[in-house]
């Protein structure tokens, strides 16, 4: 982002260029912990935000990349998070997703996800947050709004519900 001056001479973050790229890189700076994440942003004309993320969207991120996402939400209040170049996702990671969608909804704006590699996909579906995020196939369909992919990835709870297990004798069976 561009510095400017704000009241007093006091430096402020601006809107990017249109077009313009921003790559910032979000550790964990734990001796033991290589986990890490990196964080790309682009607007698109279509006026939305643009962060591609690549890496792992774990607890080890999750505070900095909190951070970098409310500081592009401070810039522009439609945000697209594109994800097809995450490994991994866990419950930190996914709290920084739902928390930085209610935030964009606090400004009046919107938080899309886009483009879950099959990993995310699996761990967004099996925890329920693809009932709570606006999820979309592609970075593109997320700028249009459709279409939307759908709720469940995996089958639904009537149909788990249907597996029963017999530990004592190592079978399970599908009514």
């Amino acid at each position: 982002m561009r510095a400017a001056r704000g009241h007093h001479g006091v430096p402020r973050a601006t809107r990017p260029v249109p077009g313009s790229r921003e790559r910032k890189r979000v550790t964990h700076s734990a001796a033991h912990d290589d986990a890490s994440l990196s964080l790309t942003s682009r607007t698109d004309r279509g006026g939305y935000f643009i962060a591609a993320l690549s890496g792992e969207l774990g607890i080890a991120s999750a505070p900095a990349l909190r951070e970098q996402l409310l500081s592009l939400l401070r810039a522009a209040s439609h945000l697209i998070i594109d994800l097809s170049a995450v490994d991994h996702a866990d419950a930190g990671g996914l709290a920084v997703l739902v928390g930085s969608g209610r935030r964009a909804r606090l400004l009046g704006g919107s938080l899309r996800l886009a483009a879950p590699s099959p990993e995310v996909a699996r761990v967004l579906s099996a925890t329920g947050m693809n009932q709570h995020l606006a999820i979309f196939p592609t970075v593109r369909a997320a700028i249009t709004g459709q279409p939307r992919l759908p709720d469940a990835i995996f089958p639904s709870a009537t149909v788990l519900s249907a597996i029963t297990k017999f530990p004592e004798i190592g079978a399970v069976a599908i009514t």
